[in-house]
């Protein structure tokens, strides 16, 4: 980074230029260097809006992926067949169960 230039520095830069160029070329040399300026702050500022436009873009399409996602899957939740408490999900097999309990009995 440059320092900060004070009035002082600015007035003696302009008396090395004025002395080195000349009267003649000195506003030439400061038209061509203000629109060199605003040539570059111009380009700068495209870049940094394009660069602006490409994130949003860039999120957006996240966004949207996530929602789709996030749709898919409630989607394949909604067509899964709902378990009833107690079951286990598994298909009943042809064969009877027998359950067995303890029963008390007395004598």
């Amino acid at each position: 980074m440059l320092p900060n230039l004070g009035w002082a520095e600015l007035v003696i830069i302009g008396v090395i230029a004025l002395i080195i160029f000349g009267p003649r070329k000195l506003p030439e040399l400061g038209r061509s260097l203000g629109k060199s300026l605003s040539e570059f702050r111009k380009a700068s500022n495209e870049l940094r809006n394009t660069l602006e436009e490409e994130v949003r873009v860039e999120e957006q399409r996240d966004q949207k992926a996530k929602m789709q996602a996030e749709q898919a899957s409630a989607i394949e939740a909604s067509s899964a067949t709902p378990i009833s408490p107690g079951s286990t999900g598994e298909t009943p097999s042809a064969e009877p169960t027998v359950s067995r309990t303890n029963a008390v009995t007395s004598t």
